[in-house]
């Protein structure tokens, strides 16, 4: 399997950047990994609705830029399908079963992703109905994934 994490904006915090290296390292053994980046749009701090929207279109269009047609997409929005951490890992094996072997996970800027991105995605995943920095995100999915790679393969992780 080839998964994706696909994100606006650089993974600046060590901190983070530890964690999410930690995960990768963890998950070869699982399936390949990679980490893609598209750059945040330079924005005031206070927009108007018309001005977020502009933002979070041109985010997308760098976003949409790296999905390829065979792509499986993932959407992280607050607006998506919550999953017990055994839904979701098997949901990953049922999307490997079913040939799905190119999926791509999608983390928006701080004001989301764009209509267009969202309606590329084949479904949206909500991790929590609280807000996340969008940075920590990767950190928390890649977490999952290797939780859910433990999972299905009756490993020792999972509590």
């Amino acid at each position: 399997m080839n998964i994706t994490i696909l994100a606006v904006g650089k993974l600046k915090e060590k901190y983070l950047r530890q964690g999410v290296d930690e995960y990768l390292k963890r998950l070869s053994g699982y399936a390949k990994m990679e980490m893609a980046e598209v750059p945040d749009e330079k924005a005031p701090e206070h927009l108007s609705e018309r001005e977020a929207e502009q933002v979070k279109e041109r985010e997308g269009k760098r976003l949409l830029a790296k999905i390829g047609a065979d792509a499986y997409v993932i959407a992280l929005a607050i607006d998506g399908k919550m999953k017990t951490s055994e839904e979701f890992a098997a949901h990953l094996d049922a999307l490997a079963t079913r040939g799905k072997s190119r999926i791509i996970f999608v983390i928006g800027g701080s004001l989301g992703l764009s209509r267009a991105v969202l309606a590329r995605a084949d479904e949206r995943l909500s991790f929590s109905k609280m807000t996340f920095p969008h940075q920590l995100m990767r950190l928390i999915l890649l977490e999952q994934i290797y939780r859910a790679f433990k999972i299905n393969r009756g490993e020792p992780y999972h509590k």
